[in-house]
C-alpha cells in the first residue's frame, strides 16, 4: 500500500473461529480495493486458534492486514483503543470478529461520507442464525439525521464508519472498564459531536450473527454487571446532553431496553439480595433521569416494574413480573373514563405508588385487550321464527362498563389489527349499535367481567364478526371475540317460506364469526319448486 488508505477496519478477535476466518475473507474480499484498505486485528489472548488464523491472513495478505497479539484484557474495548492508536486511515470501521461485511460495503460507506461531508456513516445491518437487529432506522438512505429525532439511539453499536479526524480531535476511546456496552459511549460521543450523520439503507452492509452457543458476550453478562454497565453509559450521556427532551431521547433507549430486560421473567429466580441490589440500582436511575415525559411514554408494564423497584417493593415486583409471565397481563379496572392496569401493589398504602404508574396511556392498549377476550359460551336461541345467538364473554376489564357492547361487523378486520389482536377505532369513526340486549357482571374472583349478548340473526347471506366495543382512556376499542378451540353450537336450520342455515364458528385467525345463508341457491325449474313445495308442507 502507498499513502494512507481511505479507511481502517479494526478487528477486536477473542475465540471465534470459525466464524472469524467468514469475517477476514469478507474484508479482504471488500471492492474498495485493498490499495485503499487496512485492516488492524487485535488477538485479545485467544485460546481457540484465532491467533494463528489471524497470522496466516497477515502473512497472505502483508500490505493489507496488521495483527497484534496481546494478553486477554477481558473485552472488546482495550484491543480496540489499542487499534485506534495506531489506525492510518481517514476512516475508521469496527467489525465484530464474528460478523462479515457485504462486498461492496466499504466502498459504498466511504463514496457516500466523502459526498456528504458525513462524519458517521451508518449501514443497513441485518441479523443472522437470530440475532436480533433493530431495523426501524433503516427505511431509506438519508445523508443527514439526527441522534435526537430519529431511532438512532436504538442503534448504537460502533459497527459504523467514523471520520477518524473527529475520533482524535475528541479523543474518543472506549471505557476499558466495562464489560457490556463499552462502545455506546464511544458512539454516543461521535454523534453528539459529528457535524453530520448518515444512513444507507439501500444495501446490506453489515451481518451480524449470534453463534451457535450463544457466547457473545452480551448474551454471558449477570444482571448486575449490566446495571452497573447501563449506570456508567447513561452518566456518560447524561454528561454529554444537558437535562431536557434531547437528553431524553436517548435515555429512552436504556430504560426501555436495558434497564427493562433486568425486569423480565428471569428476574424472579435471582437470590433475594441480587434482586433487592438491582431495585435499588434501578431506583437511582430513575431518581436522576426517570423524567415525568419518559414516565409517560413509557408502556405501562415497564412503568410498574419501575415504579414497584423505585418503591423497592421487591416482594410486589417479583409477583408482578411471576404472574404476568404465569398467566398473561392483569385486568384493567375503568374508572371515570380512566382505565389502570391492576397489577400488584395497586392502591396498596404499603406500596405507596401513585396511579399515573399503573395507567393505561399506551398504544398496548389493543394487545392487552384482545388478550383478555374470549368466548365462554356460546347457544342458538329461537323465539318462532326469530333465532338469535347468545353468547357470553369473558372481558379482561372491571369497573365502569357502561359503554361497553357487543356488535356484529361486517368485512374482516384490517391488517394493522393482526398483531395486537385488536384495534383502536379512528377518532371520527362511527361507534357501531349493539347487536342485541346485553348483561354484565363481574367474574367472582373480580379478575374481569362476563358480557352477555343476545344477537338476532337476519336472513341475508353474510359473515359478520363478533366484536366487543369498549370505551378505554378516552378512545373507543374494537377487540374481536377469541374463539378457537372451543366448543361451538352446531349449525342451525331456520325461517320461511325460504330456509337458511346460520352457523358460528372461528375463522381462519380464531375469531368468532356468524355465518347465514339460504340452504340451497335459488334454482329455475320443476325440481327447485318441487323442494321448496315439500319444505314448507314439512313446516304446517
Amino acid at each position: 500500500m502507498t499513502g494512507s488508505p481511505d479507511v481502517t477496519v479494526i478487528v477486536a478477535v477473542y475465540n471465534t473461529m470459525p466464524y472469524l476466518t467468514e469475517c477476514l475473507n469478507s474484508l479482504v474480499g471488500q471492492s474498495i480495493g485493498r490499495d485503499r484498505l487496512e485492516v488492524i486485528a487485535v488477538d485479545d489472548g485467544s485460546t481457540d486458534g484465532s491467533g494463528a488464523e489471524l497470522d496466516r491472513f497477515a502473512e497472505q495478505y502483508p500490505g493489507t492486514v496488521h495483527v497484534i497479539h496481546q494478553a486477554n484484557s477481558g473485552g472488546p474495548a482495550a484491543p480496540s483503543n489499542r487499534a485506534l492508536d495506531i489506525a492510518s486511515g481517514r476512516f475508521v470501521y469496527f467489525v465484530g470478529s464474528d460478523d462479515h461485511l457485504g462486498e461492496e460495503a466499504l466502498q459504498r460507506m466511504v463514496a457516500y461520507a466523502d459526498a456528504h461531508e458525513s462524519d458517521v456513516v451508518i449501514g443497513r445491518m441485518v441479523g443472522t442464525n437470530g440475532r436480533y437487529v433493530h431495523q426501524e432506522l433503516y427505511t431509506k438512505n438519508d445523508p443527514d439525521i439526527s441522534l435526537y429525532g430519529s431511532s438512532l439511539p436504538f442503534t448504537l453499536a460502533n459497527t459504523k464508519l467514523f471520520r477518524r479526524e473527529l475520533v482524535e480531535k475528541h479523543h474518543l476511546r472506549f471505557p476499558e472498564d466495562l464489560a457490556v456496552g463499552s462502545d455506546q459511549p464511544f458512539t454516543i460521543e461521535a454523534c453528539v459531536r459529528a457535524r453530520r450523520i448518515s444512513v444507507l439503507a439501500d444495501y446490506t452492509y453489515y451481518y451480524a450473527v449470534k453463534r451457535g452457543d450463544a457466547s457473545n458476550i452480551t448474551y454471558r453478562a449477570d444482571h448486575l454487571a449490566r446495571l452497573r454497565c447501563t449506570a456508567r453509559i447513561m452518566e456518560h450521556t447524561a454528561g454529554l446532553i444537558g437535562p431536557g427532551p434531547q437528553r431524553d431521547a436517548v435515555l429512552t433507549r436504556h430504560f426501555r431496553w436495558e434497564l427493562s430486560k433486568l425486569l423480565q421473567k428471569d428476574f424472579v429466580t435471582l437470590d433475594a439480595p441480587v434482586r433487592r441490589q438491582v431495585c435499588e440500582g434501578i431506583s437511582a436511575l430513575l431518581d436522576a433521569y426517570f423524567t415525568d415525559g419518559l414516565r409517560d411514554a413509557t408502556g405501562v408494564k415497564r412503568r410498574v416494574r419501575f415504579g414497584l423497584a423505585r418503591r423497592g417493593a421487591v416482594e410486589e415486583l417479583t409477583r408482578a413480573i411471576a404472574e404476568e409471565t404465569a398467566h398473561g397481563a392483569p385486568p384493567f379496572l375503568v374508572e371515570n373514563g380512566r382505565a389502570f392496569a391492576r397489577y400488584p401493589g395497586f392502591r396498596d398504602p404499603a406500596v405507596g405508588l401513585d396511579d399515573r404508574y399503573y395507567e393505561v396511556l399506551d398504544e398496548t392498549v389493543a394487545g392487552r385487550l384482545a388478550a383478555g377476550t374470549e368466548l365462554e359460551s356460546a347457544d342458538w336461541q329461537q323465539d318462532g321464527q326469530e333465532l338469535s345467538l347468545v353468547v357470553r364473554v369473558r372481558l379482561g376489564l372491571t369497573g365502569d362498563l357502561s359503554s361497553a357492547v357487543v356488535a356484529l361487523a361486517q368485512g374482516a378486520m384490517p391488517p394493522s389489527a393482526d398483531r395486537p389482536g385488536a384495534r383502536r377505532l379512528p377518532e371520527r369513526a362511527a361507534r357501531p349499535q349493539p347487536a342485541g340486549a346485553f348483561t354484565t357482571e363481574e367474574t367472582g374472583n373480580g379478575e374481569g367481567t362476563l358480557l352477555t349478548a343476545r344477537m338476532p340473526v337476519r336472513a341475508v347471506r353474510a359473515e359478520r364478526g363478533v366484536r366487543v366495543y369498549a370505551d378505554i382512556a378516552g378512545r373507543t376499542y374494537e377487540i374481536p371475540v377469541r374463539a378457537e378451540g372451543l366448543p361451538m353450537p352446531l349449525a342451525r336450520r331456520w325461517g320461511t317460506p325460504d330456509p337458511y342455515r346460520a352457523s358460528a364458528h372461528p375463522n381462519t385467525k380464531g375469531r368468532l364469526v356468524i355465518t347465514t345463508a339460504p340452504l340451497w341457491e335459488p334454482r329455475r325449474g320443476i325440481g327447485a319448486r318441487l323442494r321448496r313445495k315439500l319444505f314448507r308442507s314439512r313446516r304446517k
